[in-house]
């Protein structure tokens, strides 16, 4: 149950990327809610998994998968540079994370 709680709140951080990256661009109501409520349920289903799992490894795979996704939305929808450094980049990090949630 703890993994979900963790992909949960990578998802929604997610959201509160996307809602950043507009909210930046353009201050409107929508994009502000998106921003404050990806972040804010990020943190509420993170604190809920750490109730299940151990806090640095709940964390720890939080902040991989939450900083990988915001690169990838980022160079998919934001046009974001697609280098071959920060894709090796982002494969290490993934890997890390993987490996985090194998060994738990």
């Amino acid at each position: 149950m703890g993994w979900l709680y963790v992909f949960l709140a990578a998802g929604f951080e997610f959201a509160g990327v996307a809602g950043l990256n507009k909210y930046s661009k353009r201050k409107t109501l929508l994009s502000g809610a998106v921003y404050l409520g990806g972040f804010g349920l990020s943190f509420l289903f993170l604190y809920t998994s750490f109730k299940y799992l151990q806090v640095s490894t709940a964390y720890a795979v939080w902040i991989g998968i939450g900083t990988a996704g915001a690169v990838l939305l980022n160079m998919i929808f934001f046009g974001e540079s697609k280098s071959l450094s920060r894709i090796a980049s982002l494969t290490l990090i993934i890997i890390g994370v993987v490996g985090l949630k194998a060994l738990s």
